[in-house]
């Protein structure tokens, strides 16, 4: 009995149609049967790889491949490994990730489930800097970690400066970032490594932890670095209310927890940027609402610092305050991003006045913050300035000793 398949595959010896016609008349409705890939050799199908991930292949060569791969699994992993690498070579499509990428998918997540404990608002900028610097360290392999950075700061009248590491930059955040550790409750993060007499200096402590190793830094001190920082974030998102009870000390002075966060929050960035110009990579500013707040908070230590540098006859002395008045005020103008205005008191503690302003300074935002981090020399810093000679020289100075290694 001969079934429909004995029917279609013919007589033994018949060559089959390459078409089958159709009923007499309709030439136009003929049907052509599919033909049949080209019978290649493994070595050959194998070599046709890399010609086949740049659609550079035959039509006949394509199909004979494709009907390959699903039947051996070693040129099907390295037909996927040629395909990925060929999308590397499309020069038109950026390495980089979209800047905005990260804002959009916490958008997304968050708009989902709010978070059950945010992180506030004063907290933010700390977070937004970490995450920053970890996103830059991320791709860094060992030369970069050992990369030569000179930290710079400011002492007295004249700029300092110390060489390190990439890896030695971060330690040194670790240690000074202990600082707020220990006043949430902590642990330091070095694992006891300063003793228990740990200075509160963040210089003293970043020296003392360099003393302790036997070896240079390496890429491992990344991650007690990222763990330290999200306790942090994770401790003052839990501190809600009860934020204002913790301050700070940092040797001769203390911050509110706040204004200490802020403070880290804009040593991170300065140093993220001195390891992005170690390794020749760009890096942008804060934010301008998080730089205007790290501005904010110099200008409000100013008037501290310019009457630290007048007991030790670095600033000139003050002047009587007419009765009933604060005092004479300076007007720090900031321009760009960040940009605002503040009257900086230069006689007393009280705020500075509009109506007792003896001097006007204005600056770029991202300049005042590199004044401020000593990477600016005063002298060299300002864009614009009229008034009181004196009190112009006094501020700018005060404003580079913030700066601390």
């Amino acid at each position: 009995m001969t079934g429909p398949a004995e029917e279609r595959s013919g007589r033994p010896g018949e060559e089959l149609p390459s078409r089958i016609p159709g009923p007499r008349g309709a030439a136009d409705d003929l049907a052509f049967l599919p033909t049949p890939p080209v019978e290649l050799s493994h070595k050959v199908l194998r070599s046709l790889l890399g010609a086949w991930a740049l659609s550079a292949c035959s039509p006949e060569e394509t199909e004979s491949v494709e009907a390959h791969l699903p039947e051996c699994a070693p040129c099907a992993e390295e037909a996927l490994r040629l395909r990925d690498a060929v999308a590397l070579l499309h020069t038109e499509r950026s390495l980089d990730l979209d800047p905005l990428l990260r804002s959009r998918v916490l958008q997304g997540c968050l708009g989902r489930r709010p978070a059950r404990i945010p992180v506030p608002e004063w907290a933010a900028p700390y977070e937004t800097e970490t995450a920053r610097l970890d996103a830059l360290l991320n791709d860094f392999g060992d030369a970069e970690w050992h990369a030569p950075v000179r930290l710079k700061w400011f002492e007295e009248e004249h700029p300092t400066s110390r060489r390190t590491t990439v890896a030695g930059v971060i330690g040194h955040l670790l240690a000074v970032d202990g600082l707020v550790s220990t006043a949430l409750g902590l642990d330091d993060g070095l694992n006891g490594a300063l003793g228990d007499d740990a200075p509160r200096s963040p210089a003293e402590r970043t020296a003392r932890y360099w003393r302790t190793l036997t070896e240079p830094a390496t890429r491992t001190i990344r991650e007690p670095w990222r763990t330290q920082s999200h306790s942090l974030i994770r401790a003052a998102s839990f501190a809600g209310p009860r934020a204002t009870e913790f301050a700070v000390p940092y040797g001769g002075f203390a911050l509110p927890l706040g204004d200490s966060l802020l403070d880290r929050a804009f040593e991170c960035w300065v140093h993220a940027d001195d390891i992005a110009n170690a390794v020749d990579y760009p890096y942008d500013p804060p934010t301008s609402a998080h730089l205007y707040r790290m501005i904010d908070l110099a200008a409000r230590m100013l008037p501290v610092t310019l009457a630290g540098r007048r007991s030790t006859g670095l600033a000139g002395p003050p002047r009587e305050p007419v009765a009933g008045t604060p005092g004479r005020s300076l007007r720090l103008e900031i321009e760009g991003i960040g940009g605002g205005e503040w009257y900086i008191a230069l006689d007393s503690p009280a705020p500075g006045s509009p109506d007792h302003a003896v001097a006007h300074v204005a600056l770029d935002g991202v300049e005042f913050c590199q004044l401020a981090a000593g990477h600016v020399k005063p002298e060299e810093a300002v864009a614009g300035q009229e008034g009181d000679r004196e009190a112009i020289r006094d501020v700018l100075f005060a404003a580079a000793s913030l700066s601390r290694m």
